[in-house]
């Protein structure tokens, strides 16, 4: 009882009694903090000399060639680098020529398609027999003549796509225009496939590739009110030249416009290259406006300023004349809208009656060069192959075809 007011009435004791009290605790509380470290540390020490020195099982287990540090040190095994290196092993022998058969690596080379038409002075087709055109057909390859595999009469159907010009410039190229995409779709078959697309600053897909003519038409009406006018006919044609790419098999595109480029982003040299590099695609020209610009240059051809706007128009000519020439097509600049019916009858002619020829290049490199052609007909004395009419006279002839094609990558 009197301990634990002790205890907690501590501040009330005379100062003699609790001096001797504290220090009884301070020697109590240094006997206690001596003890247990050294408790501690020798049930450590004891712990890990136990710890450092492994098991009879274990050195046993040990490889002799595990050098490095034993006993309590350490339990870590350095390997030990041995007194004598062992010899490298002798190399392996060459395989044989005679196990392992041998390869080679050759690359395919593409066959050449080349369309090509015989035509007299007037442009109707002249029409040969299938055993003389492959007799006497010849083809040039940058002046090298090649062998000729298959020589074939094409009667198939017509893969067309119709590209109209359709901007407010003037009335009389708008009227000229219709009437040709009219008479055009006129003169096709059931077999034929036809688009149509209509271009001013930008083309526009009024019906996609189709065998009814009665959408051609109703595509064709839908021309009623011109929206710009700028005619952008670069851009048009590499727009549908790049569509027309990706459809197999020969292609036709028909162009009615004048000619002129007033906007396009791209340049002529850049049309001229996509024309080059664009395989199995006649391009068919017709000019519109001539009868318009005939009439203008009588009256005010003496006009300085309008001798330089008809400049522009002789040099769409240029253009449109080059586009046809290029992939074995023609240029037509109808003055009276009578002659269109004859036009596209002779070009359906054009299309249908034609003769393909393929061959393998000699110049077996896919470098992505422009390669020239050439075709002609010739005789057994290696000379042009005479024909004769009906009534035995020499009958001249032009033998149309592209200008070359443009070879591919490799890596295409």
């Amino acid at each position: 009882m009197y301990r634990g007011k002790h205890l907690k009435n501590l501040n009330y004791l005379p100062l003699a009694p609790k001096l001797v009290a504290l220090i009884g605790l301070a020697v109590f509380a240094g006997a206690l903090w001596i003890a247990i470290p050294t408790r501690a540390q020798s049930s450590s020490q004891d712990q890990s000399s136990s710890q450092s020195q492994p098991s009879q099982s274990q050195q046993g287990q040990m490889p002799a060639e595990a050098g490095g540090p034993t006993g309590e040190s350490s339990t870590i095994a350095v390997p030990k680098k041995k007194e004598t290196e062992e010899p490298p092993p002798p190399p392996r022998p060459k395989p044989s020529t005679t196990d392992n058969p041998q390869f080679s690596l050759h690359v395919d080379v593409p066959v050449v398609t080349v369309d090509a038409r015989l035509i007299n002075k007037d442009g109707s087709p002249i029409p040969l027999p299938i055993d003389v055109a492959r007799e006497h057909f010849r083809i040039l390859e940058d002046g090298v003549p090649q062998k000729i595999q298959t020589v074939t009469q094409s009667q198939a159907p017509i893969t067309a796509v119709l590209l109209v010009e359709f901007a407010s410039t003037n009335y009389n190229f708008m009227y000229d225009a219709l009437n040709a995409s009219y008479m055009f779709a006129s003169n096709l078959q059931p077999k034929d496939w036809v688009a149509v697309i209509e271009f001013d600053m930008k083309t526009h897909i009024l019906v996609d590739f189709t065998q009814d003519k009665q959408a051609i038409f109703g595509a064709l009406n839908m021309l009623r009110v011109p929206g710009f006018r700028e005619t952008n006919i670069f851009d048009a044609m590499y727009d549908t030249l790049d569509r027309l790419d990706r459809i197999p098999g020969p292609k036709e595109l028909v162009v009615v416009a004048s000619g002129r480029d007033t906007f396009s982003k791209i340049t002529l040299d850049t049309i001229l290259k996509k024309v080059k590099a664009t395989p199995n695609v006649t391009i068919y020209t017709i000019s519109t406006g001539a009868a318009f610009l005939n009439w203008v240059d009588a009256r005010y051809g003496s006009n300085p300023n309008m001798s330089a706007a008809m400049m522009d128009y002789i040099q769409a000519d240029n253009q449109m004349n080059t586009f046809a020439r290029m992939t074995g097509g023609h240029w037509y600049k109808p003055r009276l809208e009578g002659e269109l019916p004859d036009i596209f009858r002779e070009v359906a002619r054009s299309i249908r009656d034609q003769y393909t020829i393929t061959y393998k290049p000699t110049n077996t490199k896919q470098d992505g060069t422009y390669r020239k052609l050439k075709v002609e007909l010739v005789g057994p004395d290696d000379k042009p192959l005479e024909i004769k009419d009906q009534k035995n006279k020499d009958l001249k002839y032009t033998i149309v075809a592209r200008d070359g094609y443009t070879a591919k990558h490799q890596v295409e």
